[in-house]
Formats: C-alpha cells, structure tokens, sequence
C-alpha cells in the first residue's frame, strides 16, 4: 500500500486570517481540498490519512464529505508538535501496513504538489527507503550573521532545498522514531523528520521537487496560489 498522511494541524498565526490556513478558500474551495485532490487523483495512492487538533476534526471531516474524497479512510487526532503529529498518525496505521508500505507525509497546505512527484517519491522510497522531495538552490545564498547583514558565501551547488512529501517505508520511519525516543532526542531537534534523520546520522535521498511547489504560510503565498490555479485552469479551457 501507498498511503499519504496529510498534517493539518496548523493554526495559521502567520497568516492573521482568522482561521486556520487550510481551511482558507482558494479558487472556491479550501487550500487542504485543493490537496486532498491531488492525492485521490493519483492512481497509486490507495489512502490517505489526515492528522489534525482535535478541534478541527469536525471541519476536516466538513470537507471530506463535501469533496468526495473517498481515499481519506482516517482522521487522527494530532499532537501539540509536527513530530508529535507525524508519530500520531504513524502509529495510527500500526493495524494496516506492512514495512515495506509507503507511507508519504505531506502538509495540507501544500496544493501543488504534482503526479509526478507523488509518483518519484513513492519509486524512491521503495528502492531507498526514504526520499524527501527536493529542489536545487537557484537564488544566491549568502551567510545570516545578525539578521541584518552577511560577511560569507554559500556556495548553493552544495545545497538543496527540502520540501514535502517527505516519503519512508513504513519499517523505515517506525524504527527512525523508536531510536529517537530511546535515545531520548525528540525535543532537542527542529521540529522536522528530516532534521531528526540528520541528528540520527542517517543519508536522505532526493525525490522530484518542483519549484511551484509552496508551502502556504504568508498572504503573498496565498496571492501566488490562486494566480497559479487561474493559469492551470486557463491551460485546460484552452487545451479543450
């Protein structure tokens, strides 16, 4: 099985819409329906899991109804942190997968993500064991000495830039989380898998990325979205 876990634990403080972010309509319907889509679309995931507070539970389950998205066969509690929430859902399909199952975490406020990278992110981690979507560097980098300056150069040939989904074996990711909580270091890394993986000393292997692929955190990320969905749907009517 390939299963996607969508974390929609957000609250959107960034964003001061009032609301959490993945329930902001875009294009007429929530950025996390705009999500879901893209994952009940892809013929190779056989469910989806979504993570969320339980105060969302009954708004997330709103928009399950609403859209059709027969693929999302749980909706699992969240915990306080993104890891937290990763280890939720994780364990929420003990019952279900094997090891060798993929399970994909993506954020729900991640709409753009692509069939092409779903696809690559699932061929990789069965061949690897875990891939986290990837795109090079193509501004340049400079060091952040005080927040207001930079005295060094970073060279961006030997940066990547890591986005979602962040895919895994489910054995893989289990284990990866049962060392971390027998070494006792959950709370002392950045709140990510991937910066768990390299706490761990372990190798992440790439998977497609796409540049297009934002992460909706600031109102100009919302600005960019909804002009992308208008030029998509355009490229369609004129396609038909």
């Amino acid at each position: 099985m390939n299963v996607a876990i969508i974390l929609a634990g957000g609250v959107g403080s960034r964003m001061g819409a009032g609301r959490p972010k993945q329930f902001i309509e875009v294009e007429g319907k929530p950025i996390i329906a705009h999500t879901l889509e893209r994952f009940q679309c892809h013929p190779e995931i056989d469910g989806i899991e979504i993570v969320c507070v339980e105060s969302h539970i009954g708004c997330i389950k709103e928009v399950v109804g609403q859209g059709g998205f027969s693929k999302v066969q749980w909706v699992t509690r969240g915990g306080e942190t993104f890891q937290d929430s990763v280890i939720q859902g994780v364990r929420n399909l003990k019952a279900v997968l094997k090891e060798s199952d993929v399970v994909l975490i993506h954020y729900a406020v991640s709409p753009l993500v692509t069939e092409e990278m779903i696809s690559d992110a699932i061929r990789v981690a069965k061949q690897k064991g875990n891939c986290v979507s990837a795109t090079p560097c193509y501004l340049l980098m400079g060091s952040n000495d005080n927040g207001q300056c930079s005295t060094q150069w970073v060279d961006r040939e030997k940066i990547m830039q890591l986005n979602s989904p962040q895919s895994f074996q489910y054995g893989y990711v289990v284990q990866l989380y049962q060392e971390a909580e027998e070494r006792g270091i959950l709370d002392q890394v950045e709140p990510h898998t991937t910066s768990l993986m390299y706490r761990l000393g372990r190798t992440i292997y790439f998977s497609k990325g796409n540049q297009a692929n934002i992460k909706i955190t600031t109102r100009e990320d919302l600005d960019l979205l909804e002009g992308y969905l208008l030029l998509q749907k355009k490229r369609k009517e004129n396609e038909g």
